[in-house]
């Protein structure tokens, strides 16, 4: 499965974006799918992600800002991003995690630039 990231932007602080992971194949039965970030000078760190069975988690950087989701039909994940700061400054990437008893397999999409202007 290839993935693809798209929405991000320049916004002002305070504002909203919403980023866009299209997969070019079925997510049903992915297990995990993510949002990763990286700005300059740091390392990628996890952002959020949401279970085949909807259970979502998000770093305490962006808890009760950011909601994650994943509309299964559209072979698509979301990452709702309100309340933008400056320090939300990345790129963001998008994340699937597949693990079964006989195969287990990452992808990753290209990212997308996040700018947050003070």
């Amino acid at each position: 499965v290839q993935l693809q990231a798209s929405g991000g932007g320049l916004v002002q602080a305070g504002g909203s974006l919403r980023l866009s992971c299209a997969a070019s194949g079925s997510i049903f039965r992915i297990n995990v799918l993510g949002w990763y970030r990286q700005a300059p000078g740091k390392q990628r760190e996890l952002v959020a992600t949401i279970t085949s069975g909807g259970s979502t988690d998000y770093a305490e950087s962006v808890k009760g800002r950011y909601t994650v989701s994943r509309d299964n039909a559209k072979n698509t994940m979301y990452l709702q991003m309100n309340s933008l700061k400056p320090e939300d400054t990345a790129v963001y990437y998008c994340n699937a995690d597949y693990f079964s008893p006989e195969v287990a397999w990452k992808s990753w999409g290209q990212g997308t630039q996040v700018t947050v202007s003070s």
